[in-house]
């Protein structure tokens, strides 16, 4: 897998960007999943896409989108938090250690094209975008 990755291409950016974060307990919270979650009645994802869905915070009618057979979907049929930790980051605002959950998370599909690159370059930035509108500080990615 190593000798794989060596050879995919990577953007290249001219400058870092620097940030000073916001206080833990003053950010706003999101989940980033790669489970291909999306609403009961929301667009289910295709094989090899590369878009995202936006869900909205108080959503948990959701379906597990990821169709690898390797999967075992046991824990999120038993617990939606094992990929979408929304409860408990509820709870952590209850407990005053982050500021407040975000309006609405980001679902990709985890098993995406060899060479990632328009996650890399579109649908990520694109989604980052929106998340970034919302005011979301920080995120919490949960990969499946």
């Amino acid at each position: 897998m190593r000798e794989a990755g060596d050879g995919l291409p990577v953007p290249e950016f001219s400058s870092t960007p620097w940030t000073t974060p916001v206080s833990l307990n003053k950010a706003t919270v999101g989940i980033v999943t790669s489970a291909a979650l999306y609403p009961a009645d929301g667009e289910a994802f295709s094989a090899g896409d590369t878009s995202y869905r936006m869900i909205e915070g108080a959503e948990r009618n959701l379906v597990l989108g990821h169709w690898s057979p390797n999967f075992d979907r046991t824990g999120v049929a038993i617990d939606l938090n094992v990929v979408y930790p929304i409860d408990r980051l509820t709870e952590l605002v209850d407990d005053g250690v982050i500021g407040a959950v975000a309006p609405r998370h980001v679902s990709f599909a985890g098993n995406q094209p060899d060479d990632v690159s328009t996650l890399r370059l579109d649908s990520g930035p694109r989604a980052a975008a929106e998340m970034k509108a919302d005011g979301v500080d920080v995120v919490l990615l949960t990969p499946v």
